[in-house]
């Protein structure tokens, strides 16, 4: 059983430069200019994470000439949370596009999530025979009342959605094999501790704050030479995963052509392709400084660019790799 995809579409922000909107999310400017990116991208006020998705998945169903009546399958990938509590945002999303008789499935990994849709899309094309066409779409809206893009993280986050539709008698960028791993230890990294039914939202409250990367130093108890080891298993377990995925796919780390990891700053992704042992000029390093991080909407936003720029060659093996919170690893290997 195998899929491929023949069509991709992305709605995002507006850019700005991280130079002129630094300042307004925080004091330590020369840090965060120093992660090396160049721009990000700012939704409008009232544009939803769904908005974002919405957008995106009809774009990528109007280039593939799909009919919304043709879809079987909805997977929607999201980073951030969605406009609303104790709401299915895949349901609304296909509700939106008109996707009548799809079935929807909503994965919540974070970063991870857009990688791992792919698992999911293999395993519904796999167990549900009538199933011919589905529609994937990471998104990422940036909660700022909870969320600060620029200071949480050394990932400056992005808005926006990138979608591609799926297609089980694809011709191109054929899905080769998935390999993901959770390590639980870390659940509790960017826990939003109020608003959830251990310590619901109270009358008058100001909004909470997600616990920044500076926070999870207490779980390594102000140690710096223990959150450097995280640092490093964060690498070394990405690189792992494209290990594992590249010997379940029957291949070598040779025979990627492209490697597309999380938009990280320029530092982190030249360590993790190193480990893997693929150079950087094969991977999203310059998107990443262009565009900043969509969180779940990475590798297809990254994906359908190089699909769009003619780079990808016949019989180019392409690997997704990601790490997000949870903590989640994974790898997807397609095959055009």
């Amino acid at each position: 059983m195998t899929f491929g995809l023949i069509a991709f579409a992305a709605e995002v922000g507006e850019p700005v430069p991280v130079k002129d909107v630094v300042a307004d999310y925080t004091e330590d400017v020369a840090r965060v200019l120093a992660y090396g990116y160049d721009y990000v991208h700012r939704a409008a006020p009232g544009m939803g994470l769904t908005d974002l998705a919405v957008e995106a998945g009809g774009q990528a169903l109007a280039a593939a000439g799909v009919a919304a009546r043709d879809v079987d399958l909805l997977v929607l990938a999201i980073t951030d949370i969605a406009e609303y509590l104790y709401w299915d945002a895949a349901a609304a999303v296909a509700h939106r596009l008109g996707l009548s008789w799809a079935e929807a499935v909503l994965v919540d990994q974070g970063c991870a999530g857009g990688v791992t849709a792919f698992d999911t899309l293999a395993g519904r094309f796999a167990t549900h025979l009538s199933y011919d066409t589905a529609l994937v779409i990471g998104a990422n809206r940036t909660t700022e009342e909870y969320w600060n893009r620029l200071d949480t993280h050394s990932l400056l986050f992005s808005d926006g959605a990138a979608a591609a539709v799926a297609s089980r008698n694809a011709a191109s960028l054929r899905w080769r094999t998935s390999y993901a791993e959770t390590d639980g230890r870390y659940a509790d990294f960017f826990r939003l501790d109020d608003g959830g039914g251990a310590k619901p939202f109270g009358p008058g409250t100001p909004p909470p704050k997600v616990r920044d990367a500076w926070q999870i130093m207490e779980h390594f108890q102000y140690d710096s030479d223990r959150m450097a080891a995280f640092a490093d298993e964060i690498n070394d377990r990405t690189a792992r995963a494209v290990h594992r995925a590249c010997k379940q796919a029957g291949i070598t780390e040779d025979d990627l052509a492209w490697l597309l990891l999380l938009n990280d700053n320029p530092r982190v992704i030249a360590a993790q392709a190193d480990l893997i042992g693929v150079p950087t000029s094969r991977t999203n390093i310059r998107g990443a400084r262009q565009h900043g991080h969509f969180g779940a909407a990475d590798h297809l936003f990254e994906l359908g660019n190089l699909h769009a720029s003619g780079e990808l060659g016949l019989g180019d093996y392409v690997a997704l790799a990601t790490n997000g919170r949870g903590m989640h690893w994974a790898c997807t290997i397609l095959w055009s």
